[in-house]
């Protein structure tokens, strides 16, 4: 059974970083990419960023250097830090397999101005 569990997420202050955590579990995680999106109130969800099992990265073009995203194949973990948080970045955030159907509950980042 796969499952994929978030956390990292809370009420912030604008200008205050986050790091997001997500486990994955019951998958070959070194092989997939593993994505980032976000879903904002009342916005489709939307990809933030993605790495390869050997580290190559992708951000969306909206990133403007306040996010990395980073990996540990051995504890098959996946990580999204956000730097310089703006009330913009306000939404739940979820890990995904790339070209999976498998998704957590996500974890929900609000920044307050």
């Amino acid at each position: 059974q796969v499952e994929l569990v978030e956390s990292g997420g809370g009420l912030v202050q604008a200008g205050e970083s986050v790091r997001l955590s997500c486990r994955v579990s019951g998958l070959i995680f070194s092989i997939y990419v593993m994505e980032w999106y976000r879903q904002a109130p009342g916005k489709r969800r939307e990809l933030v960023a993605g790495i390869t099992g050997r580290g190559r990265i992708n951000y969306a073009d909206f990133v403007r250097g306040r996010h990395t995203i980073s990996r540990d194949n051995l504890k098959s973990e996946v990580y999204l830090e956000i730097n310089g948080l703006e009330p913009e970045d306000t939404a739940v955030y979820y890990c995904h397999p790339g070209g999976s159907s498998y998704w957590g509950q996500g974890t929900q980042v609000t920044v307050s101005s």
